[in-house]
C-alpha cells in the first residue's frame, strides 16, 4: 500500500490492497488519468497516456502542440469552454458572466491517514497506518479558484476515497454551479453500467445495460437519495459477472441530490463521473470561502460484483459506521406499526410485548401515533410531546412495563417533518421550506422543517433529546415519509436560494451528530418510507436502515439482493409481517417469511397476539435460531449464489472470516409441475476443509459443497424455502 510520486515523470502510482491507481501531470499541467485496476508494480505506466491529433474539432490545448487536446485528454477533474466539450467535472461563472476556468497543477501533498471532511459524512480510519492521502491541488491563475481533489487509499481494501475542495482565492466572489465529487476517463466504452433503481416498495432493484454513445445517467432531485434511484453505479468488463471479470463500482457517501453516470465520447472513450446533482444547484463562494464535495468511495473488483460487495461491505461496516452499535449484535425487535397503526393504548403494547417476550423477543419498538394528537396520519408532526390519551402515564410508564420484562423498550420519530395541523407549525410558519406567495404542497399531510435553520435545527435537537432523556429508551427509528417541494429558505438571500437543498444535508448531518453523539447507547435506525434513502452518508450516522416498507418476502428477495450489491447486511432491516401481506397482499409460509428475513436485522412487525399455538412454537424456533447465527449474518462474508433477477430461485449464504461455519438461504417462488432436478453450488468455503451439516448431519467437504454443489430442494407448493448450516469439523 501506498502513494509514490515519480519526480522526473511527474506521475502519481496510488496502491491500495490489491488495486493501482494512476495520475500524470502533462507537460501543460493537466492532470491525466492513466489507469485504475488490478494492482501493477509500475515500471511504464507514462506509456499508458497515449495523445494522438484528431481533427481540427479537438483543439490544441497549446499552439503547435496538435495532440494536446483536452477534447481527448483522459482529464482527473475536466472544465468546460476551454476544448474540453465532454461532461465538466465542475463549473465557476465569474462576476463577468463567463464559466470559462482552466485549472493547472499547482503542488501536492501526500500524507499518512485521512483527514475528516468537514461538516460531511465519510470513511475513516482508526490509525494513521490504515491509509495514505494525496491531496492535488490545481489553480485557475486568472480567478485565483482553486480545487484541491482528495485521494485516500487503504491498506486494507481495494477502494479509493474521492473528494474535492474549491476555495475561492482570488478577490471577487464566484457562483459555483457544479461541484462533483469524481470525474476519471476510461481509455474505452467496452463496459455494462449496473445501477440501483426502483420505486416506494421496489427499491434498489439491479438494471444492466450497454453503454452506448452519449450520456447515460442516474440521479435524484427530490432532495433526498431517493427510492428511485441509489447513488452507486459501476462499470462491468465485457463478460464480467458476479464471480469473475473486471468491476468498477462508485459509491456517493451523501443522502441529497445526487447525479451519477457515463459518457461516451466519439472517440468510444467513457467518462465516469458523481457528485451533487447541478440541477438547481448553485453556491456562491466570497474570497477565502471554501466549499467540500461529499465522499465517493471508488471499489474495484476482479473476482466480479461479489468480490465488489465484499469491498464495500467490510469497508462501511469497520469503516464508515460508528459508535458502540458498529461491532455488537443487534436484537430481535417486534414493531407493533403493521399490528395497531394509530389504535393502539399501553395495555394493547404491553400485551404484545408480553407476548414477544415468551418468544424470545429482546426489543419492542413503539412506531408512529404516540405523540401530539396523532390518531392519523394528518396531525401533529413537530408536537414531540406524549399523547396523554393513549399513554396517559407517558413513556416513561409504558418503557418501564417492557423494561421489567427483560426487554429493551424502542421508539419512532419523524423530526425532519411538521404537520400543517400542528401546535409547532401555528407557532412557526416559516420553519418549513417554502417559497413566498406559492402554494405549500404537502405529501403525507406534511411539510418538511428547513434544517438549514439554525433555529430548526436546536429545535429539533432539543426535543428529540427531551424525549430520549425522559424514558430508557435503547432503539430510535428515525423516520422522513416525504420529498422536497418549494425548496427555499426564509433566511437566505436571492443569490443563495439555490444552496438551500445542500445547506438542509448539511443541517441534518449536523442534527444526526448532535443527537447520537448525546445518546451513545442507544441503536439508531435510519427510515424514509423504508428504502428511499438508504445510502452510506446516513450509515455513518446510523448503522442500520429499514429496507423497505414492503415487508413481504417474496417481493424482500429482490430488494434485499439488490441492496446487498453495495451495503452489509448488517445494515439492512427485515421483519416478518403479517399475511396477507398489507403491501402486495399475498400470503406466503411464516417459515419462508422468517427465512427471508433471518437475512438482516431480524424482527417481527405484526401482532404477535394472534399466533396459533403452532405459529409460536414456529416463531420460537426462528428466534433461537437467529440467536446463534446473527453474528454470522450480521458481520460474516456474504455470497450471492441464485439471482431473484435470472430465476425462479434465489439463493445466498454467509460465511464466517474463518471460513468455519456457514448460513445458507434457497427460496423457490412458484412451483413448476415435474420440473429437471438441478444442484447448486456454495461459495467461500475452504475447499480443504470438512463441514458437517445441521440438515443431515452428514459430512461434506468445501471442495464438495462449491464444486459440485447440493441437490436443489423440491419443494410441495409455492413460495418455499430452506435454510442450511454447515459447521467445520478439522
Amino acid at each position: 500500500m501506498g502513494i509514490h510520486y515519480d519526480k522526473e515523470r511527474k506521475l502519481f502510482h496510488l496502491q491500495a490492497a490489491d488495486t493501482s491507481y494512476v495520475i500524470q501531470i502533462v507537460k501543460s499541467g493537466y492532470p491525466a488519468h492513466l489507469y485504475w485496476g488490478r494492482r501493477v508494480r509500475g515500471l511504464q505506466l507514462d506509456r499508458l497516456l497515449e495523445m494522438t491529433w484528431r481533427s481540427s474539432f479537438s483543439p490544441a490545448t497549446e499552439p503547435g502542440d496538435p495532440p494536446l487536446s483536452l477534447d481527448t485528454l483522459p482529464h482527473e477533474y475536466p472544465g468546460y469552454g476551454n476544448s474540453d466539450f465532454r461532461m465538466p467535472a465542475y463549473q465557476a461563472m465569474l462576476p463577468n458572466g463567463s464559466t470559462v476556468t482552466d485549472l493547472l497543477y499547482e503542488s501536492h501533498a501526500i500524507r499518512k491517514g485521512k483527514p475528516k471532511l468537514p461538516g460531511l459524512p465519510a470513511t475513516y480510519v482508526e490509525s494513521d497506518d490504515e491509509a495514505e492521502t494525496l491531496e492535488l491541488t490545481l489553480k485557475d491563475a486568472l480567478t485565483g479558484l482553486t480545487v484541491v481533489l482528495s485521494y485516500t487509499v487503504f491498506e486494507h481494501f481495494n477502494a479509493i476515497a474521492r473528494s474535492a475542495r474549491l476555495i475561492n482565492n482570488g478577490q471577487e466572489p464566484l457562483q459555483l454551479l457544479r461541484a462533483y465529487s469524481m470525474s476519471l476517463d476510461f481509455a474505452h466504452d467496452r463496459f455494462d453500467m449496473l445501477h440501483l433503481s426502483g420505486a416506494w416498495t421496489r427499491e434498489r432493484y439491479i438494471h444492466r445495460r450497454r453503454l452506448e454513445p452519449g450520456l447515460q445517467a442516474v440521479e435524484s432531485r427530490r432532495g433526498a437519495s431517493s427510492h428511485a434511484q441509489n447513488p452507486f453505479i459501476a462499470l462491468l468488463a465485457e463478460g464480467a459477472g458476479e464471480d469473475h471479470g473486471d468491476v468498477y463500482g462508485v459509491s456517493f457517501v451523501y443522502s441529497g441530490n445526487f447525479a451519477a453516470g457515463v459518457e461516451v465520447d466519439q472517440f468510444h472513450t467513457a467518462r465516469l463521473f458523481m457528485g451533487i446533482n447541478p440541477f438547481d444547484f448553485a453556491w456562491r463562494l466570497e474570497p477565502g470561502e471554501a466549499f467540500q464535495t461529499p465522499e465517493a468511495v471508488l471499489a474495484y473488483s476482479a473476482d466480479g460484483l461479489g468480490g465488489m460487495s465484499r469491498c464495500y461491505h467490510d469497508l462501511y461496516r469497520s469503516r464508515l459506521c460508528r459508535g458502540a452499535f458498529r461491532d455488537r449484535t443487534r436484537p430481535i425487535l417486534v414493531n407493533n406499526w403493521e399490528a395497531t397503526y394509530f389504535d393502539f393504548n399501553a395495555e394493547k403494547i404491553e400485551a404484545i410485548a408480553k407476548t414477544g417476550k415468551e418468544l424470545g423477543i429482546e426489543l419492542f419498538v413503539l412506531d408512529d401515533g404516540w405523540f401530539g394528537r396523532r390518531d392519523d396520519d394528518t396531525t401533529s408532526l413537530g408536537d414531540w410531546f406524549v399523547d396523554r390519551n393513549k399513554l396517559p402515564n407517558g413513556l416513561e410508564d409504558l418503557a418501564g412495563r417492557v423494561r421489567r420484562m427483560d426487554m429493551q423498550f424502542g421508539l419512532w420519530f419523524e423530526p425532519e417533518m411538521v404537520s400543517p395541523e400542528s401546535e409547532l407549525y401555528r407557532a412557526h410558519p416559516d420553519w418549513c421550506l417554502h417559497v413566498p406567495d406559492r402554494r405549500r404542497t404537502t405529501a403525507r399531510e406534511q411539510l418538511v422543517l428547513d434544517l438549514s435553520r439554525a433555529d430548526v435545527r436546536d429545535y429539533i435537537v432539543k426535543a428529540v433529546s427531551d424525549i430520549l432523556s425522559s424514558a430508557p429508551i435503547t432503539y430510535v427509528k428515525w423516520d422522513m415519509n416525504r420529498n422536497m417541494t418549494e425548496i427555499g429558505s426564509a433566511l437566505l438571500p436571492p443569490e443563495r436560494q439555490r444552496e438551500t437543498a445542500h445547506r438542509y444535508m448539511l443541517g441534518l448531518y449536523e442534527v444526526l451528530e448532535r443527537i447520537t453523539s448525546a445518546f451513545p447507547h442507544i441503536l439508531f435506525e435510519s427510515c424514509s418510507g423504508g428504502g428511499g434513502r438508504f445510502d452510506p452518508g446516513m450509515l455513518y450516522y446510523m448503522p442500520q436502515t429499514w429496507t423497505s416498507d414492503n415487508t413481504d418476502a417474496i417481493s424482500r428477495l429482490k430488494i434485499q439482493y439488490g441492496t446487498s450489491l453495495v451495503y452489509p447486511v448488517s445494515s439492512m432491516g427485515a421483519h416478518v409481517s403479517a399475511v396477507p401481506n398489507h403491501q402486495v397482499g399475498r400470503v406466503t409460509p411464516l417459515e419462508t417469511r422468517g427465512h427471508v428475513a433471518l437475512s438482516g436485522n431480524f424482527g417481527y412487525e405484526l401482532d404477535l397476539t394472534k399466533f396459533s399455538a403452532e405459529e409460536k412454537e414456529t416463531v420460537k424456533a426462528q428466534v433461537a435460531l437467529y440467536k446463534e447465527i446473527r453474528h454470522l449474518v450480521q458481520f460474516g462474508d456474504f455470497y450471492r449464489l441464485l439471482s431473484p433477477f435470472e430465476g425462479n430461485d434465489t439463493a445466498w449464504m454467509f460465511v464466517s472470516k474463518d471460513k468455519s461455519e456457514a448460513f445458507v438461504v434457497y427460496v423457490s417462488v412458484l412451483k413448476e409441475p415435474n420440473a429437471p432436478l438441478g444442484r447448486f453450488r456454495l461459495k467461500g468455503l475452504d475447499p480443504e476443509r470438512n463441514y458437517r451439516s445441521d440438515d443431515d448431519n452428514a459430512v461434506y467437504g468445501g471442495d464438495e459443497l462449491m464444486y459440485a454443489g447440493l441437490p436443489v430442494p423440491q419443494f410441495h407448493g409455492d413460495f418455499a424455502s430452506k435454510v442450511y448450516r454447515f459447521r467445520a469439523v478439522n
